[in-house]
């Protein structure tokens, strides 16, 4: 091969595997043309509130998804958490405790899961819908039908005061999640699981420990979401979090990963929320009416699904 060649393959490479970064930032230079207020710093910093909880939802889902799983009961565990820690808060429980317990909660409803997949043998789809109805019904009967104001300081997480507490907690999670991911024993087998789960297990990995691993961290950073978006709305009710774990899903795909399980890599995953959030944002600086907004983004959502798996083909050759 000439050096010529060699260049432009290496070029190539470099463009199909790096291509959810390359749209983001051509999605942030068209946002900029298209409105003037896109670029405002507190336009940016509310784009990075909002997104914090979806972002831990789906970094929980993609090792879901990485182990060939998948987690439907995502949006209901955020409302499940969120009601948890405001109906605690609202008796007069201390606020890290009600906290602790939200999260607790999620756990639990983790392990729900994550055992009726693993050693239930139950596909995780069906698994993770009873799970969803039954975290939906929860969250109905603590809150009887009703909002939940939430008394204490729990606001502060998203509050200016403090620098914005909600940011720095995102983002030490995301650098955990890289560390786990492609420095870990953890981060490697889950993503052995989803490629060949048989081949793990005749070589001594326990590998239902780790599906199981999988559905308990998805439930305990939704849970941890629905406290963020309460934390922002100083309420909580039981209609949170609903379709939340379609753009979950949507984002991890769109950051490459493969529903087959066996791919996906945590900061494509985070830049597949912040266009799904930059999306809504710059509709929404342009007056676009909500049900318009569905339509178009599910078109954009669809495209660049079609973009992963054309690159997940020019990978393969």
């Amino acid at each position: 091969m000439s050096e010529k060649n060699r260049t432009a393959t290496t070029l190539k490479h470099l463009l199909v595997k790096n291509n959810i970064f390359i749209i983001f930032v051509m999605l942030i230079v068209a946002c900029a043309f298209m409105s003037e207020a896109f670029l405002d710093p507190m336009n940016l910093r509310n784009i990075l509130l909002q997104q914090a909880g979806p972002m831990l939802v789906a970094l929980g889902m993609l090792f879901v998804i990485q182990a060939g799983g998948i987690d439907l009961s995502v949006g209901s565990l955020m409302a499940v958490g969120a009601t948890t820690a405001a109906a605690l808060m609202s008796i007069g429980v201390n606020m890290w405790l009600a906290v602790g317990a939200a999260l607790l909660t999620g756990l639990v409803f983790g392990v729900i899961s994550g055992t009726m997949v693993a050693f239930g043998k139950v596909q995780g789809f069906v698994a993770t819908l009873a799970v969803m109805t039954i975290a939906r019904g929860v969250s109905y009967l603590i809150t009887n039908g009703r909002p939940i104001q939430i008394e204490q300081n729990l606001n502060a997480i998203a509050s200016a005061n403090f620098g914005y507490p909600l940011i720095w907690l995102t983002v030490i999670v995301i650098v955990g999640c890289v560390f786990v991911q492609r420095f870990t024993g953890y981060g490697r087998k889950v993503i052995g699981i989803g490629s060949n789960e048989t081949a793990l297990r005749l070589a001594g990995v326990r590998t239902k420990g780790f599906i199981l691993s999988t559905y308990v961290l998805s439930g305990v950073f939704a849970a941890t979401a629905g406290i963020y978006l309460a934390s922002r709305t100083s309420t909580a009710s039981a209609g949170m979090g609903m379709g939340q774990e379609l753009d979950a899903i949507a984002a991890v795909v769109i950051g490459g990963a493969s529903l087959a399980g066996g791919r996906g890599f945590v900061m494509n995953t985070v830049v597949g929320v912040l266009i799904l959030g930059v999306i809504s944002n710059i509709m929404n600086l342009m007056g676009v009416p909500s049900y318009p907004q569905d339509i178009i983004k599910g078109v954009i959502i669809s495209a660049a699904v079609l973009l992963q798996v054309a690159t997940g083909r020019s990978k393969s050759r």
